[in-house]
């Protein structure tokens, strides 16, 4: 394997990581909301952690190459499939 390629595949699993870290937050965060005093205040701050961790997670993966750029985007939404699949409402236990 290239030392490309081998950029490319860590630049797909820190984009799957990043996925997982903003969707597993998400779903969390929609999980707060019914017991949440201030659920306009969650929802954004929520939004606003999770953005800025990811933006920025994107920028150093891609390290100024458009190529690692588009794999960690490719991990991202692969995450974001295996996740949907994953959390299915009837699938996850009510604690």
């Amino acid at each position: 394997m290239t030392p490309k390629m081998v950029q490319l595949v860590f630049a797909f699993l820190g984009g799957a990581g990043l996925g997982s870290f903003y969707f597993i937050g998400l779903w969390w965060t929609v999980q707060k909301l019914r017991s949440s005093k201030s659920a306009a205040l969650l929802s954004l701050g929520s939004f606003v952690v999770r953005t800025a961790v990811v933006l920025t997670g994107f920028y150093f993966i891609m390290g100024g190459q458009w190529e690692r750029l588009l794999a960690s985007l490719a991990g991202f939404m692969t995450a974001r499939v295996v996740l949907i699949r994953g959390l299915k409402p009837g699938r996850v236990k009510k604690g």
